[in-house]
């Protein structure tokens, strides 16, 4: 606990001290209890297709550090085999990839209705290039509208969500927001550094120093 002058008052912080090969960052959960006005997803050139079990892991794994290595993304690739195919094959998890019309993967989009009524938005992401370029509203729609549905045999939705931090493109909390995401809880999450692991290059994500 340390304290700082503020106008003429103390105001009480605290400070955590982060290990050497760790990470932090502030990660804001959003929600949505009713579907947006509209779903209809926007134009693209990209194509979305499912991918079901049994997974080939070495693509999945391609595709997701392409996509993720500027955002430090980690989850999966911290996975061994077994673990990663139980993951994606498992009842509540879809697996959705953006692709160009020759079938190239472009972007991934993972809906987890494990929780009865809920769907998380678990992954949504494009290849770098592909950003700012109006993909990703084409790609949220997608994922709204199919969120919405449910699953079969499962309680229909009443709530989808999806988390953010400040390690993503900058953008993404206000594209989230614009679809109609509501913020609703902020959390400060600690853990091994993907760089420090070997998971990605040291000189990843060059604004955030590797420790």
């Amino acid at each position: 606990m340390s304290q700082r002058q503020v106008g003429g008052s103390m105001v009480a912080s605290r400070v955590i001290a982060v290990p050497a090969g760790q990470i932090a960052t502030i990660v804001t959960c959003l929600e949505m209890t009713a579907p947006p006005p509209s779903t209809a997803p926007a134009r693209s050139a990209l194509k979305l297709e499912r991918w079901t079990a049994p997974f080939d892991l070495t693509r999945y794994r391609a595709l997701f550090r392409a996509i993720g290595q500027p955002w430090l993304w980690r989850g999966r690739l911290v996975l061994d085999d077994a673990m990663l195919a139980a993951t994606l094959g498992a009842p509540g998890l879809e697996v959705h990839v953006a692709t160009r019309r020759d079938g190239t993967p472009q972007g991934l989009l993972e809906l987890d209705f494990s929780a009865d009524g809920q769907c998380e938005l678990a992954y949504v992401g494009l290849m770098p290039e592909l950003t700012g370029r109006g993909h990703g509203g084409w790609m949220m729609g997608h994922a709204l509208k199919r969120a919405w549905t449910g699953q079969a045999a499962r309680p229909p939705i009443t709530r989808v969500w999806v988390h953010t931090c400040d390690l993503d493109h900058p953008g993404a909390l206000a594209f989230y927001q614009r679809h109609g995401f509501r913020p609703y809880e902020r959390l400060v999450e600690i853990y091994a550094d993907p760089r420090a692991s070997g998971l990605y290059p040291a000189d990843t994500a060059p604004t955030v120093p590797l420790l």
